[in-house]
């Protein structure tokens, strides 16, 4: 569903000191899409949507609209950065462990009704809703279609210059070589993200909402399970039948991510290693898998039907009472689709 986010580090908004370059390059190529006021710095973005056949009209008041913050630069490595074994340490800690226990019986029936469908274990979907969203206490206020935007814009040619440019300025042996693995970093990235875009606007058009008003992590995931809008098109389920696709309930957000799971290969008589993949299929990082199976085997004895009280339980009017920056296990995927 997502990808490798970390791309490079930013100022803690996600961007950085581009505007300054952008505003120079502006003012000498004012004729540019991407300097044209009106579309914020978004124009590549806008002229690549409308030639695969998106509404030029709505995607301008989309993107001109004063909610979407102007593209001032996106910085990225020309290659990904490992994910540090020790991002998931806290999920096996003994008070996560407890929240984890309490996400498995505050929503016991809806789990195990997903784990009956699927057969994909309950103690396996409530580790990864914990994971992923603390059990949907963790989803994300940004918007979603500005993070995905972002990322998609990788290729920008002022910005593809601008990354290659900091990286030479201190003194980089090989600018050819350089070139290359930035061109190459950047079409993966777009590669990656521009589907996305793409698909948020489908959702919206199909879930009737504002595109501008879709809401998730800083990396551009939804609900619960954090999924990528072109997850939320493939595999999201009404389990709940009311009509309606929510990955903030409880019923749609555990069938959906174990739909998933199972569209991926998950089996209950599936090897060890074709689980470990449906779950890699989910977040490729060993240490996102591991912490997962993990949680699921401390998760396992009489999980379902356990009375006893833990510290650490989620009350369902706590459900989504905080809406802080999305856990770790949101940021790292480069495809759920």
């Amino acid at each position: 569903m997502r990808a490798n986010h970390r791309i490079g580090a930013t100022n803690g908004t996600g961007r950085v000191g581009f505007g300054l370059t952008m505003v120079f390059v502006c003012s000498a190529l004012f004729l540019l899409p991407q300097c044209a006021p009106a579309l914020q710095g978004w124009g590549y973005l806008v002229e690549r949507l409308v030639r695969d056949g998106e509404p030029r009209a709505e995607v301008e008041r989309i993107f001109s609209d004063p909610r979407m913050p102007p593209f001032d630069g996106l910085k990225f490595s020309p290659e990904p950065k490992p994910e540090s074994p020790t991002l998931y340490r806290g999920f096996l800690a003994p008070r996560s462990v407890a929240q984890a226990r309490a996400c498995l019986r505050n929503y016991r029936a809806e789990i195990a009704r997903a784990e009956r469908a699927t057969g994909v274990p309950g103690t396996l979907l409530a580790s990864l809703l914990h994971v992923e969203s603390r059990c949907g206490q963790n989803t994300g206020r940004h918007r979603v279609l500005f993070r995905l935007a972002r990322l998609a814009m990788a290729g920008e040619p002022n910005n593809l210059r601008w990354n290659v440019d900091s990286w030479l300025d201190v003194g980089w042996p090989e600018p050819a070589a350089l070139r290359e693995k930035f061109s190459l970093r950047a079409r993966y990235l777009e590669d990656t993200f521009y589907p996305e875009v793409r698909a948020a606007l489908e959702l919206a058009r199909r879930w009737r909402v504002d595109p501008l008003e879709l809401r998730g992590s800083s990396a551009g995931a939804l609900g619960w399970p954090q999924f990528l809008p072109s997850s939320v098109l493939r595999f999201a389920r009404d389990a709940d039948n009311d009509g309606l696709v929510n990955l903030s309930s409880p019923a749609d957000a555990a069938m959906s991510a174990a739909e998933y799971l199972r569209a991926h290969g998950w089996a209950p008589r599936a090897t060890s290693q074709q689980q470990r993949q449906a779950l890699w299929s989910y977040n490729p990082s060993a240490a996102y898998v591991n912490t997962l199976l993990a949680l699921h085997r401390r998760l396992q004895p009489n999980a379902l039907s356990s009375p006893r009280k833990e510290s650490g339980t989620v009350s369902s009017g706590s459900r989504r009472s905080n809406r802080r920056e999305s856990s770790p296990g949101a940021h790292r995927k480069l495809a759920r689709r």
